[in-house]
């Protein structure tokens, strides 16, 4: 079994809705999908964090909108948007609700949601003290690996007993299933070889942060090892990043540089196999936001297509 990523004729573009930081609220998320609609971005995401203690964390995810309650008011208004998660984390939350909480925006918004999933970092550890989790923080990998195996059991409409790890279910009703059932998209984020073969052989795809292209030259070769010993297909692609408009480069990566040097990374993210470029600009002004991603798109994102439709790598 020899598998290997084919090169895309067109990036999907989508948005890291502004849902964290100062200033976050339901004008700047208007502003945000409204604007991608316009240009014709294909989707809009939020972040995940729930209780972080005080401290250098808190001023990025000390105020954040909760994500599942944020993609539930921005798909009711915005009908044509995919909507994502980037990430979940489910060892801080609990599966068996988030299973309800998913299936609920996908049957109100008729089957637009993926769901992206991870396990978090090592500095989470006073978050998940917050939530009345700490004895779970150790085994936050194995919880997530269970989390997406009792929801695909679930959104499958099967009744028969669960027994897990962590969860024993044997007389339970679940109704009613996502419109995508036990298909709908989880992509899974992180950089660990078990992130990389829960990708594989859990998830439909790979959800990469802060990655650049040499990052993905690096990584692809392992992804295709994995699901070539599991025998499974490839993970669909996709990267988040910052977009920077400034000329100097960024640690970590962020598309920057110059318009030619961003264009130049989307051509490469796009020859290598990503099918999903996810920005964010970091910027809870709604009229910045708009100004930014209408910049973005006309100096950067326009030539990308064009050139990528023409095979011009």
């Amino acid at each position: 079994m020899s598998l290997s990523y084919a090169s895309v004729n067109r990036l999907k573009i989508g948005l890291i809705l502004p849902s964290k930081g100062r200033g976050t609220g339901p004008e700047v998320l208007d502003a945000g999908c409204a604007t991608a609609v316009d240009l014709g971005w294909k989707s809009v995401w939020v972040t995940d964090h729930l209780l972080v203690p005080r401290g250098p964390e808190a001023d990025t995810y000390g105020c954040i909108l909760e994500a599942t309650t944020a993609l539930a008011w921005v798909g009711a208004r915005y009908e044509t948007l995919t909507l994502g998660t980037s990430v979940l984390v489910p060892a801080m939350r609990d599966a068996p609700l988030l299973a309800k909480q998913i299936a609920t925006i996908d049957v109100l918004t008729k089957g637009r949601l993926i769901v992206g999933v991870g396990v978090s970092d090592s500095y989470d550890i006073p978050e998940y003290t917050n939530l009345g989790k700490a004895d779970r923080f150790p085994d936050r990998g194995a919880y997530l690996d269970e989390a997406i195996g009792l929801w695909r059991h679930l959104w499958s409409g099967s009744t028969e007993p669960f027994l897990g790890r962590f969860h024993q279910l044997e007389n339970f009703s679940f109704a009613p299933l996502p419109v995508q059932g036990a298909s709908l998209p989880i992509w899974c984020g992180g950089r660990s070889a078990r992130a990389l073969r829960r990708s594989v052989g859990l998830t439909d795809g790979w959800h990469g942060a802060q990655t650049g292209p040499n990052d993905m030259v690096a990584r692809i070769p392992d992804i295709i090892a994995v699901a070539e010993t599991l025998e499974r297909p490839l993970p669909t692609l996709s990267v988040r990043c910052r977009v920077k408009f400034t000329e100097q480069t960024a640690q970590p990566y962020a598309l920057c540089g110059g318009s030619k040097n961003m264009v130049k990374d989307m051509v490469e993210f796009a020859r290598l196999g990503v099918e999903h470029l996810i920005v964010d600009f970091e910027n809870v002004d709604p009229e910045g936001l708009a100004r930014d991603m209408r910049r973005f798109n006309s100096d950067v994102v326009d030539e990308v297509q064009e050139r990528l439709a023409a095979r011009q790598w």
